[in-house]
């Protein structure tokens, strides 16, 4: 390969890599804001449809005030890079018992939901692993 054609080929790999960061970013704060405002916020505010669903669980106010400071929680974490992944894997984790919740106790009806989220969660998870290791140096300390 001559320079020339390595100093291409090398160009356009760092652009893809710069796309793929880009899109990865794009897509956590999709997700901090869909977790934030559309999940979190309702059960935060004791929104009429939180309060049902956590009723008809038997969770009452205190599971509903405990999801929504865990997502919310959760949602800012995926913002702040040293803790991207491990926020990520958290919320994949919550996604897990919502899905649990849905299948069991309310039939299933949106029971999709929470497996289409793992999905981008586990992406993050994977791609920012590398921050883990940052995590564990500052939690040594």
């Amino acid at each position: 390969m001559s320079g020339n054609t390595a100093s291409v080929v090398a160009g356009s790999t760092s652009a893809r890599g710069r796309r793929a960061r880009v899109a990865l970013r794009v897509l956590q704060v999709v997700l901090a804001l869909f977790f934030g405002i559309a999940s979190a916020l309702p059960k935060l505010i004791a929104h009429s449809s939180a309060v049902e669903s956590f009723d008809e669980l038997g969770w009452g106010s205190a599971g509903m005030y405990t999801i929504g400071a865990l997502e919310l929680a959760g949602a800012v974490a995926l913002l702040i890079p040293v803790l991207q992944s491990v926020a990520a894997m958290a919320l994949s984790a919550l996604m897990v018992g919502a899905f649990v919740v849905q299948v069991t106790v309310f039939d299933g009806e949106y029971a999709a939901t929470p497996v289409i989220l793992i999905l981008p969660l586990a992406l993050i998870a994977w791609a920012r692993r590398g921050h883990n290791t940052d995590l564990l140096r500052i939690l040594r300390r």
